[in-house]
C-alpha cells in the first residue's frame, strides 16, 4: 500500500510539472510573408503601345496568366483610363523582366503613380471597384471625401 501511495505520489507531482511547463512554454508566432511593392517605377517603363507620357496618372497592374483574380482587377483598372490615367498590365509571362526588375512576389498587384513614377496606392490580390475607384480619385484630388456616411444629407 505504502508503494502504491509513493506511486501516486510521483505521478501527481509529474504530472504537475508537466502543466505548469506546457504553460510557459511560448510558441512562436507562425512566419507571415511579407509581399514587396514597389515604392517606384521608372516611367520609361510605363510608356509603350498606345500609352504617351502625357498622362498625369498611371496604374499599373501586375497580373499572370494564370491567376482567375487578375483579370478582374484588369478590368476595374480599365474602367478609369483616361487621357488623365493610363492602366497597363504586366502579365508575367510576357514581362517577367518588370516583374523581376520591381521584385513582384504576387499578383495581382495594383500600383497607382504620380507622373514621375512614385507609388501613392497599392493594392496587393482582389480589390472591389469602389475601393479601387475612391482610392485613385482620393489619390489625384486629396479634397475628395473617400467615405459616404451619409451623415451630411
Amino acid at each position: 500500500m505504502t508503494n502504491l501511495l509513493i506511486a501516486l505520489g510521483i505521478i501527481v507531482v509529474v504530472g504537475a510539472a508537466a502543466v505548469v511547463l506546457r504553460r510557459r512554454a511560448v510558441v512562436d508566432a507562425p512566419s507571415q510573408k511579407e509581399w514587396t511593392v514597389p515604392t517606384q517605377i521608372d516611367p520609361t517603363d510605363l510608356v509603350g503601345g498606345s500609352y504617351t507620357t502625357s498622362s498625369s496618372w498611371s496604374i499599373a497592374i501586375f497580373t499572370s496568366a494564370s491567376c482567375h483574380v487578375c483579370s478582374d482587377v484588369v478590368a476595374k483598372a480599365r474602367v478609369l483610363q483616361s487621357s488623365q490615367v493610363r492602366v497597363i498590365e504586366f502579365e508575367y509571362g510576357a514581362h517577367r523582366a518588370m516583374h523581376d526588375k520591381y521584385r513582384i512576389d504576387a499578383v495581382p498587384t495594383l500600383v497607382v503613380l504620380d507622373s514621375e513614377g512614385v507609388v501613392r496606392r497599392h493594392f496587393l490580390g482582389p480589390v472591389t471597384a469602389t475601393d479601387l475607384w475612391a482610392a485613385v480619385a482620393q489619390t489625384r484630388d486629396p479634397a475628395v471625401d473617400s467615405v459616404d456616411d451619409c451623415s451630411s444629407r
